[in-house]
């Protein structure tokens, strides 16, 4: 996409998933409206918002953000959720060891159903969400962390809270900038610009690096 003005737009399909309660809502809702509260109802299916990014003088960035239900890996719409995404977060919940055990399954969908047109699985980053509260299992092991971003092939981890605003710029960032890597080498973008409803929300790039690893 490029405007009237000569800048360069993008529109890009980023899927967020994990488990029921490990606080996509809450990231989505900080990232865009800089609004964080306890009481969020859980998602049924999926929900929408929209991002956009001044990235750089000549760039903007759209983000479509799609926050699909906890319960929805089980589901038959997945593969219709994730269709024509670029990039995804998976998240989960630092004081309840089971939504990390999850994960390997959350990541294994996502490779299973959605793809770049080159065939490479999309660029996704692990969020270990609510670490502002005390930790459980190996989240709170930076080196274990490490390896296990690297065995299950995330671009990287972020320890990230919604409620004190911690990491949801810089981890967004990191992601928007693989995307873009990916982006630069297609004649095309990689997603298209479907005719949605935008939820519009400024943001300016940090040029932030991940906080622990670079997996």
């Amino acid at each position: 996409m490029s405007s009237s003005s000569g800048k360069k737009e993008r529109l890009y399909k980023v899927l967020v998933v994990g488990e029921l309660g490990a606080g996509k809502t809450s990231i989505i809702k900080r990232y865009v409206h800089q609004f964080f509260s306890q009481h969020y109802r859980a998602t049924i299916g999926v929900d929408f918002a929209l991002k956009v990014l001044r990235w750089d003088p000549d760039t903007v960035v759209r983000l479509q953000l799609w926050d699909i239900a906890g319960q929805e890996r089980f589901g038959s719409m997945t593969r219709v959720y994730y269709k024509e995404a670029v990039g995804a977060f998976v998240v989960f919940d630092v004081t309840r060891s089971a939504t990390l055990e999850a994960v390997p399954k959350w990541k294994a969908d996502l490779d299973a159903k959605v793809a770049l047109p080159d065939g490479r699985p999309i660029p996704t980053v692990l969020l270990a969400n609510k670490s502002d509260q005390p930790k459980e299992g190996i989240a709170a092991n930076r080196e274990k962390m490490n390896e296990f971003c690297q065995q299950q092939g995330f671009s990287a981890w972020f320890e990230t809270s919604a409620k004190d605003n911690i990491n949801i710029d810089e981890s967004a960032n990191f992601l928007v900038s693989k995307i873009l890597e990916m982006d630069k080498w297609s004649q095309e973008p990689l997603a298209p610009d479907p005719d949605k409803v935008e939820l519009t929300a400024n943001g300016k790039h940090k040029g932030a690096a991940p906080s622990n690893c670079a997996c």
